[in-house]
């Protein structure tokens, strides 16, 4: 072969090259160029410290993790009212509950309120959900959904659809998966950008796993939170008469899972409302479960007789978490299904995935269950985000934000200009690494149920990444502060300690001018007190 013929073949094979990087390049831009997917996953009273990305010892959660990993974990992520659908109401139209009108579980949601989903529906978006809305029966934006009426059942559960109810058998969290794979893979518009809403009810009270995690995780052992028994010395009325006590209100039955025979055996006094989910089971489904847990039922009755206000609080903490747990774990297989899809269908790349929590919740933490308070377990809520291309792997985030910026997050992501009305600020910038524009110091949190179920006082206040500040009010007037580096797991209510004395004339301060900025006001309080008694 002479020099020049193997030139020739050398300039040859470099354009060949050259030709194929600039197509590749080509394609690459064109993928960036598109408007992104937006998956929202939302579990339902999911605690970050159930999740071990944040924490990894009560759970293995390596699903959910895999959002972390590829993605960025928030730290400092928090709800405005810790409560279901008032959160669902904050997520979707991007205003704080006195403003949208969703204050409580119990008003009604104000249908003329503009949501995200609709915005993005009118921008091109095809748009989906899935699972547990909670409130409404005909959620506005979506060209399809199939949601649970109220709280939904986790055995056999009815779905409300645009084509009437139906019922379907099997266990919730892997039917609403199911559900959410068959329009990506059946009626999803490949040629339209789509935002889809997966919205598990678990891990929701009752807290009933499937067979395959029941059979699993009542035969686990859980550590003890450090505060299970705190004597909340420091603090006011409100945590003191709080009605959500593992010990005093924690049902034997509907919670824990003894039968009402065993609990009438034994002389205990307990409501005794065993729930639909386990009603509606089938045969065989329920001779699987009587199988598990009427051998706990048996134990039970053997230790009770010993039993002291000590060793039935760590029992029930113990029965509490194996179920509430064993729900999470279907939670996380599922999540890991559509993230696999999403992998093999190529669709990874052009998606971003949000995991989520309507707030967070007590595992034992000061010796409660449930949510509603301002203090961190509830207030806090977990939240992982993925975005190839956009987000660097593996990132941490300790920045204060808020399920209200969610709408507006989307929207940018989107491509489409947020309403002025709404309250929140996108995330984008954090998320592509623009974080010296983000410049929010302060986060607000007012919660409004009340008298009702559990007994936990309304309550607003303002939390920064060094303290937080809570004011109790309707039938009381009582105030608290917590310094959040030196005391996270809030013991020390430091409002009359004289050395915090400027930092309360601060807080105070700047609680005002939060309350300020977004509108809420004693005028309001009492307007909503009104409503509540009416």
């Amino acid at each position: 072969m002479t020099y020049f013929k193997l030139l020739i073949i050398v300039f040859g094979s470099l354009l060949m090259v050259s030709c194929k990087q600039e197509k590749a390049s080509e394609k690459t831009e064109q993928a960036t160029s598109e408007k992104p997917n937006i998956i929202f996953i939302m579990s339902d009273d999911h605690a970050y410290q159930a999740i071990s990305a944040y924490d990894k010892t009560l759970i293995h959660t390596p699903n959910i993790d895999r959002i972390a990993n590829e993605g960025m974990l928030f730290t400092n992520a928090t709800v405005t009212n810790s409560i279901c659908a008032p959160s669902r109401a904050v997520i979707l139209t991007g205003k704080h509950s006195h403003i949208n009108g969703k204050i409580d579980n119990l008003s009604e949601f104000d249908t003329t309120n503009v949501t995200f989903p609709q915005i993005l529906q009118k921008a091109g978006y095809q748009t989906a959900m899935f699972g547990k809305l909670h409130f409404g029966n005909n959620p506005k934006g979506f060209d399809e959904f199939k949601i649970l009426p109220g709280q939904g059942e986790y055995y056999n559960p009815k779905f409300i659809t645009q084509k009437g109810d139906t019922i379907i058998e099997g266990y919730v969290t892997d039917i609403t998966t199911d559900l959410t794979l068959d329009w990506m893979k059946n009626r999803r518009d490949p040629n339209k950008p789509f935002m889809l809403m997966y919205l598990h009810k678990a891990p929701h009270r009752a807290w009933l796993p499937s067979e395959k995690y029941y059979k699993e995780y009542t035969q686990k052992t859980f550590p003890l939170p450090e505060t299970l028994f705190d004597d909340y010395k420091t603090r006011g009325t409100a945590a003191k008469t709080a009605e959500m006590g593992i010990l005093k209100h924690m049902s034997l039955i509907n919670d824990n899972k003894l039968t009402p025979e065993t609990v009438k055996e034994l002389g205990i006094e307990q409501w005794s409302q065993l729930g639909e989910s386990l009603y509606g089971m089938t045969v065989e489904q329920r001779a699987s479960w009587d199988a598990v847990y009427g051998p706990i039922n048996e134990d039970f009755k053997k230790r009770y007789p010993t039993m002291n206000d000590s060793t039935l609080t760590v029992w029930k903490y113990q029965r509490y978490l194996q179920d509430y747990l064993g729900t999470i774990a279907s939670v996380d297989d599922n999540v890991g299904r559509v993230l696999d899809y999403l992998d093999d269908e190529n669709l990874a790349d052009n998606t971003i995935v949000i995991y989520t929590s309507d707030q967070g919740f007590y595992l034992g933490e000061h010796g409660w269950f449930d949510k509603r308070f301002m203090y961190n377990e509830s207030f806090k809520t977990p939240l992982l985000i993925k975005w190839p291309n956009k987000i660097r792997p593996g990132i941490t985030e300790d920045e204060m934000v808020q399920n209200l910026d969610f709408a507006q997050t989307f929207l940018e992501v989107a491509g489409v200009t947020a309403p002025k009305d709404m309250q929140g600020e996108s995330l984008v910038p954090l998320l592509t690494g623009n974080k010296a524009v983000w410049d929010r110091d302060a986060v607000y949190y007012h919660y409004y149920e009340y008298p009702a179920e559990h007994a936990v006082k309304r309550h607003y206040g303002i939390a920064t990444k060094d303290y937080k500040i809570i004011h109790f009010y309707h039938d009381v007037n009582e105030w608290e502060l917590y310094d959040r580096k030196k005391d996270p797991r809030e013991i020390n209510n430091v409002i009359n300690d004289p050395k915090y004395a400027k930092v309360v004339a601060e807080m105070k301060q700047k609680l005002q001018e939060t309350r300020e900025k977004y509108k809420d006001s004693e005028s309001l309080d009492k307007k909503y007190i009104d409503q509540y008694n009416k």
